[in-house]
């Protein structure tokens, strides 16, 4: 089998060990690694629940991954619990940030099953063992310093890294600030129209040009004589005129007019 150059250490630890003799040694407990140079050495599985001993794994022993089964070739080194609790290992470590507070928990990593190199950690803020909680992906150039059981980062909070699985509180977060950006960004843009709309007013240019172009022309001193000379609109000449018509055919008489 050819071993993926990739694998979550979680994971690893959910398959079951069946040596070449077809022996089950149940599954993974813990890794066995070395600290300073980032490197999983093996890991360790709990053959039986009836005893105290646990199996211990070289990592080039392992020579392929199933759905299930971690498959080995080779016997294991036998051993106990609390000589495995005396082993350095950089899992479960406390995060600090670079004014030394506490911002998280390594609970994971990911690692090069064929040569053992760990390629990055994984940080949790809450406790790992709740289903959903949000993990943080660690690159090894951002640990500035490492104790047993505590390691330094140079970043001030965990935001300042890339997440690898968000829980749904940590989506909805997101999403929030995502939204409340865009809101600002949406009233930003409108309130800049509205005062640009305010300062150059598009109808302004137009009123000025109608109220000069009504009160530039004056219809008094431009009348025209040629109206007052003409027969067809002198108002006096047209009154006599009816006046006359009436009186010679005498179709009206204003003394017997019933409507004056």
């Amino acid at each position: 089998m050819i071993l993926p150059k990739q694998y979550l250490f979680s994971d690893f630890l959910k398959h079951r060990v069946k040596c070449d003799r077809g022996l089950d040694h149940g599954p993974g407990l813990s890794p066995w690694m070395h600290p300073p140079a980032h490197r999983l050495l093996g890991w360790i599985s709990r053959p039986s629940t009836l005893t105290l001993e646990r199996a211990v794994w070289k990592l080039n022993q392992l020579k392929g991954i199933s759905n299930d089964f971690l498959y080995v070739k080779g016997k294991a080194s036998t051993t106990y619990q609390r000589t495995l609790d005396r082993l350095p290992t950089l899992l479960y470590s406390d995060a600090l940030n670079l004014n030394g507070d506490k911002i998280g928990s390594l609970v994971d990593f990911i690692f090069d099953p064929d040569t053992g190199r760990i390629i990055k950690y994984m940080i949790s803020r809450s406790d790992p063992r709740i289903p959903g909680t949000s993990r943080w992906l660690l690159p090894i150039e951002r640990i500035t310093d490492q104790q047993p059981g505590m390691v330094s980062l140079g970043i001030t909070s965990l935001d300042d890294l890339p997440i690898a699985r968000s829980s749904l509180r940590q989506d909805f977060l997101r999403r929030s600030r995502n939204w409340r950006d865009q809101i600002q960004e949406i009233s930003e843009q409108a309130s800049g129209r509205l005062e640009g709309w305010l300062e150059e007013s598009p109808w302004e240019g137009r009123a000025s040009n109608v109220s000069r172009s009504s009160y530039q022309v004056d219809p008094l001193e431009n009348w025209s004589d040629e109206f007052i000379d003409s027969d067809s609109t002198n108002p006096l000449e047209s009154r006599d005129q009816i006046k006359d018509s009436n009186s010679e055919f005498g179709h009206f008489n204003h003394d017997e007019d019933p409507w004056i």
